[in-house]
């Protein structure tokens, strides 16, 4: 740790002014593991009420709708078939908000609750829907507690875990902090609870290899989230140009203690180029549905020149989808190197592929662009 490194922290968190606060399961239970721990919760609605006094737009990503659930129904956390832990998720949900809003009263602080799921996120429409509500909720003084839909949420269209979707909300609300509270105080350089020898990092300059090895892939009792979900969810963040932050949740002041510049958690600082919000939401977001095989002249020229993407370089479509849709641009040799948002449909690609774009409405009998995925729609990988 450098003192540059402790500047540029004490700076950014100062700086921040829109902060999501995720609170995993195995911090809202204690050591109960089976019910949430009121004071728990208490103790961070009051940290949360500080900053929102201080003029920060604070919304809260909340775990334990579940582990509510099935406590209420006498059945076990692990093991349960899908209709079951949507109906478990049905009975626990109503209880998590009615005890984040008891909580915040006390401060003379109203919250709104908001259940996404990926399906959501990935409808640009529903996505900048969802933005507006929350920025509503700013404006009247609430506080949104945000939750993924676990009552009809499938595989298909879940975040995974809770680290993922705060990820996405800070997309969504265009925060500068991601701030995970949870039941470890921080990313160490091997499993404490295995290595007597590990330390705590305590600055993230870049996710890289390195960091995803020593995260490994533990989890929480109660949580679906492990180490290495956090840190996917701070590269997902940094990539927006936001920092994260991840703290001991059940210490007590652990977010005001960081907030004013205390050495505690490890701090993961946001990327040098970061990218504007929707290209963040295609990288990340949305899920490809094909590809597009681009020849030689066309890959150097979306690497190095910023062009959008002809019909005239694309050697060859993979998969079945709409326009519109996200779909993964490929080399010669097969590797991926892009994603964006495609202008026709498969079976117009596989028509006009490899042809000049005032060929196009000859040979469709119209044409809606000139290009097949413009730069803008386009995120090229790293």
């Amino acid at each position: 740790m450098t003192s540059d490194q402790k500047e540029r922290r004490r700076r950014l968190l100062t700086d921040a002014r829109r902060i999501v606060v995720k609170v995993g399961s195995g911090v809202l239970t204690g050591e109960k593991y089976e019910d949430l721990d009121e004071n728990v919760v208490s103790r961070i609605v009051g940290h949360v009420a500080g900053l929102t006094e201080s003029g920060c737009k604070v919304a809260v990503v909340s775990s334990g709708s579940v582990s509510l659930g099935t406590k209420a129904l006498g059945i076990p956390r692990r093991g349960l078939p899908i209709p079951v832990q949507q109906a478990a998720a049905a009975v626990g949900q109503g209880r998590l908000i009615s005890l984040w809003a008891k909580c915040f009263e006390i401060h003379g602080l109203k919250v709104g609750q908001v259940l996404l799921t990926h399906d959501d996120m990935a409808n640009r429409r529903r996505f900048l829907n969802s933005r507006n509500t929350i920025n509503s909720l700013f404006d009247f003084g609430a506080i949104p507690i945000i939750n993924e839909n676990d009552t009809v949420a499938v595989h298909e269209i879940k975040f995974g875990d809770n680290d993922t979707l705060s990820a996405r909300v800070t997309n969504l609300m265009e925060a500068d902090l991601l701030a995970i509270l949870s039941d470890v105080d921080g990313l160490y350089s091997a499993d404490p609870r295995l290595d007597k020898e590990a330390t705590k990092i305590e600055f993230v300059e870049e996710v890289d290899e390195g960091i995803f090895a020593v995260a490994g892939d533990s989890s929480s009792r109660t949580g679906l989230g492990g180490m290495a979900s956090k840190v996917r969810a701070a590269k997902e963040a940094s990539r927006f140009g936001a920092s994260t932050i991840i703290l001991p949740g059940a210490r007590e002041n652990s977010l005001k203690d960081a907030m004013e510049g205390g050495d505690i958690g490890t701090f993961f600082f946001p990327h040098d180029d970061p990218m504007n919000s929707k290209k963040h939401w295609i990288e990340f977001t949305l899920k490809p549905r094909g590809a597009l095989v681009v020849d030689g002249g066309a890959r150097q020229a979306l690497l190095t020149m910023g062009k959008s993407l002809l019909a005239s370089g694309v050697a060859s479509v993979e998969g079945d989808f709409e326009s519109g849709e996200a779909v993964e641009v490929k080399g010669p040799d097969g590797a991926v190197f892009g994603k964006g948002l495609v202008n026709y449909h498969s079976h117009e690609m596989e028509k006009i592929k490899g042809c000049r774009s005032s060929e196009i409405e000859n040979i469709l009998g119209y044409k809606f662009y000139d290009e097949v995925m413009h730069r803008d729609d386009m995120v090229l990988l790293k």
